[in-house]
């Protein structure tokens, strides 16, 4: 999968490619390039923005000069994002989805946005990494890019993508590793029982007890096994099971 991210300022790019994400990159498996928006200014000064119509404060991003940034990369395949708070909400359905596409072109605003004009001709989806306004697209193209690349294939082992949180519609269970005693708290007896059907079990529980306790608005709509909805009774009527 290919990312082009649109910015006016490249540079704040290179935490994302560190770790997982970084790995995945020299592997081949993604490509993260970033094209700065200001290369394609026609002014001396590399202008990118100017005063909005109508009054108001604040500068808007030219539709001119983002359309030819645009046009640079886009081809048939592509899917033009724009990171706006206005976008629907990105979640882990969302993520899935866009990891089956191609090439993402990823568009980062600043100032007070850009013009409407390019974003109705050559956008195809708003996305929002929540109901808050930030300074600029970039952190909001990074967390995209982060989520993604996760589910492109080779970059992650399947196992561990089927277990984290909101894969299934559930946060995920607790873990847990040495030093079997810690502040005299010790790990739970089942997780070094070595009764691996007790511990998916164990494990089934705890991830609906802490969905319950810290995100009920995600029980409702979890795709629940038969299996689920009986643990998940048990649960609703027991104290802590964390032990």
């Amino acid at each position: 999968m290919t990312f082009d991210v649109l910015t006016l300022f490249p540079e704040m790019f290179e935490p994302v490619r560190q770790s997982i994400i970084g790995r995945a990159e020299e592997k081949g498996l993604i490509n993260i390039n970033t094209i700065n928006i200001r290369n394609f200014s026609k002014d001396k000064h590399k202008k990118v923005d100017d005063t909005p119509y109508g009054g108001g404060a604040g500068m808007v991003m030219r539709a001119d000069i983002v359309y030819d940034a645009i046009k640079s990369v886009k081809n048939k395949n592509s899917k033009v994002i724009y990171l706006s708070p206005q976008g629907k909400t990105l979640n882990q359905k969302k993520v899935q989805t866009l990891s089956s596409e191609e090439h993402l072109i990823l568009l980062c605003g600043h100032y007070e946005g850009i013009d409407q004009r390019v974003l109705d001709e050559v956008v195809d989806e708003e996305i929002s990494i929540g109901d808050y306004v930030l300074t600029g697209g970039e952190i909001p193209a990074m967390v995209l890019i982060d989520a993604v690349s996760r589910y492109v294939e080779g970059v992650l082992s399947k196992d561990s993508i089927i277990e984290e949180s909101f894969s299934n519609g559930l946060l995920e269970y607790p873990q847990y590793t040495r030093p079997e005693i810690f502040h005299n708290k010790k790990v739970p007896e089942v997780l070094i029982s070595g009764h691996h059907e007790n511990i998916r079990k164990w494990r089934k529980s705890q991830a609906l007890k802490i969905t319950l306790n810290k995100r009920p608005d995600l029980i409702k709509n979890a795709n629940l096994s038969e299996e689920d909805k009986e643990i998940l009774s048990e649960v609703q009527k027991d104290a802590p099971l964390m032990n």
